[in-house]
Order: structure tokens, then sequence, then C-alpha cells
């Protein structure tokens, strides 16, 4: 029986600087070359779900960062979920599925609720983990005042925190400012 690879969760001040280098290094080869500074921004500062082989070898990787969430006069604490990604020679595995359990764990004792933005290749493996589309309207928080993000739609996913109901789609998200990709 082979045994199966263990998912670790590190906060970012908790990995060296050479996992922090191989988690770089995934991420870059996972997204092949489309993977830059601003996206490795978003994924430091909050908890990452690292997998490795039996060999110590880093094949999967997630991590959840706080974003502060305006809806409908309320500001909310989401745990939004980045740099998702599995070693292609080890994908249909179940190791995303490994790393978001892991990092939904998380989101279920520390956010009001789970936010991310999937890709298509990724899509499957969130809806099929019961992440569900935001069928509202999106934004931001910019330096001059809210930013509609209309092109966000349809791939803008939320998950419910433990016992904690989503918010209603009547109204926007208005997610906090960053640089690079907002959502």
């Amino acid at each position: 029986m082979t045994e199966r690879p263990v998912v670790r969760a590190a906060h970012t001040f908790e990995l060296t600087a050479p996992e922090r280098e191989a988690v770089r290094a995934l991420l870059d080869t996972a997204f092949d070359g489309d993977f830059g500074d601003e996206d490795w921004d978003h994924a430091l500062g909050g908890v990452h779900a690292l997998v490795r082989d039996t060999d110590g070898l880093l094949i999967a990787h997630g991590s959840v960062v706080q974003r502060r969430v305006v809806h409908a006069d309320r500001s909310y604490r989401a745990g939004y979920v980045e740099a998702v990604a599995v070693r292609a020679d080890r994908r249909r595995e179940g190791l995303g599925h490994r790393v978001m359990a892991a990092l939904e764990r998380v989101i279920d004792r520390a956010y009001d609720f789970g936010a991310l933005s999937a890709s298509d290749a990724g899509a499957a493996l969130y809806t099929a983990r019961g992440w569900q589309v935001w069928p509202g309207p999106l934004g931001a928080l910019g330096p001059a005042g809210p930013v509609p993000l209309p092109e966000e739609r349809g791939s803008t996913y939320l998950r419910p925190a433990a016992g904690r109901p989503l918010p209603a789609p009547g109204q926007p998200l208005a997610f906090d400012w960053r640089d690079g990709d907002l959502l």
C-alpha cells in the first residue's frame, strides 16, 4: 500500500526561506509562467497547505489569506483562497481536494465565509467541494472609491463557513483593494 502524502498547514511566518522558494517554484511551473510577483504577494500572509511526497518534494500547495469584504453596509472577514496548484505529474490523485480540505478547515474556524477566483480549469474542483458561483455584482474598494468588476462575474466562488450563512446576492460584494488582480 502506498503511503499518502501528508498535508502540513503553516502560517507564512513559519515557512523557511527554502520552503517559500519551493512554493514559488511550484506555482511558477504549475501556472506555466503566468504567476507573477503580485500573485505571489497575494498568497502570503495567511495559512498555507503544503503537500510533500515521501521524498520531501513539494507536490501541492494552496493558501488562505484574510480579505475584507463589504456587503449591505457590513464588513466581513473572508478567507480568500490563493495559489492552489498541484504538480502536473501528480494531478488527478486527489491532492487538490486535500489542499482545499485543509484550507476549508481554516475558513470554518476563522472567517465569515470563503471566497476565491477560479480559472476554468480549477472550477470543477471548487464546485465539487460545494463552492458556489457568486450570482450578484462584484467590486473593489479602490483608492478613489468603489470600482465595479463585471468581468469577474461567473468566476468568483463563495463557501459558507461552518454554521454561517453566505451574504445575500442582491447587493454587491466589495473586496478590499490590492495591487494586481483585484479578485
